[in-house]
């Protein structure tokens, strides 16, 4: 196959649905793409030429991991703090028009009409993805898409804005933690929780659901396999789904 050109990724996501003026919180692995000319600088490019002005892309950024707990706090730089999550994402944080939201594990970039209304009030957080994040916020807004670019549902961190809504007991480390938060101008210091590692989740399990729905669609762009969904729907489904069986999102030896 060919290289994945700028031109492919905007036909590709066209096809899926995406338009000017919608909000995209996209995951991804350059990789999965095959051969990129351009490499994440074009992939970024082409998502931001699909919203357009009017629209906005986001991306995770998550900074958290197994180490942090009560006794090794998180310490936070938005500006230096590079992430885990990608190449995409890396590099798009680093954009001058991009904002990131200000939590110390689970933060999010944004570029867009609505990046700062979607990131600005991340911070007061007391849990990584509850109704202050743009993983929440996104969930109430209509018209706004979660985009699996070449990775599967397990990298879509909205499912922990489920798991807070229903309150499973294994998402979350008991008590609260003293985080700092270092901008350029002054040190934030926030009690939150911490993400509780070490449940292994199978968030596949709800692909059927959401094609039965017709709220998840698919194509190929390169030798990716891409997926969108529907943000408020997909919150939806899934919080009646975790409702009725607290375990549904574990993996089946968890």
């Amino acid at each position: 196959m060919g290289s994945v050109t700028k031109t492919t990724i905007i036909q590709g996501l066209h096809d899926l649905g995406l338009h000017t003026g919608c909000r995209v919180l996209a995951h991804s692995s350059l990789s999965s793409f095959g051969h990129v000319e351009g490499g994440a600088d074009m992939v970024i490019d082409a998502l931001l030429d699909v919203v357009g002005h009017s629209g906005t892309i986001l991306v995770p950024t998550l900074t958290g991991s197994e180490a942090l707990s009560a006794s090794n706090p998180p310490l936070f730089d938005p500006e230096n703090t590079p992430c885990w999550t990608g190449r995409i994402p890396e590099t798009f944080r680093q954009r001058p028009d991009a904002i990131r939201s200000l939590h110390p594990t689970h933060s999010v970039a944004a570029i867009g009409a609505d990046a700062r209304r979607l990131t600005s009030m991340h911070q007061d957080s007391i849990t990584p993805c509850d109704a202050l994040s743009p993983y929440g916020l996104l969930a109430t807004m209509p018209d706004s898409y979660i985009l699996l670019l070449g990775v599967g549902h397990n990298s879509n961190t909205t499912f922990h804005h489920v798991e807070e809504i229903v309150g499973v007991d294994y998402h979350m480390q008991p008590g609260l933690v003293r985080a700092e938060i270092h901008t350029g101008d002054e040190t934030l210091i926030r009690h939150i929780m911490l993400h509780a590692y070490g449940t292994p989740r199978n968030f596949g399990v709800m692909e059927a659901v959401y094609t039965e729905r017709d709220i998840q669609y698919m194509t190929k762009i390169g030798e990716a396999t891409v997926r969108l969904v529907v943000a408020q729907a997909m919150v939806e489904v899934t919080t009646q789904c975790l409702q009725a069986d607290h375990r549904i999102l574990c993996a089946q030896d968890a």
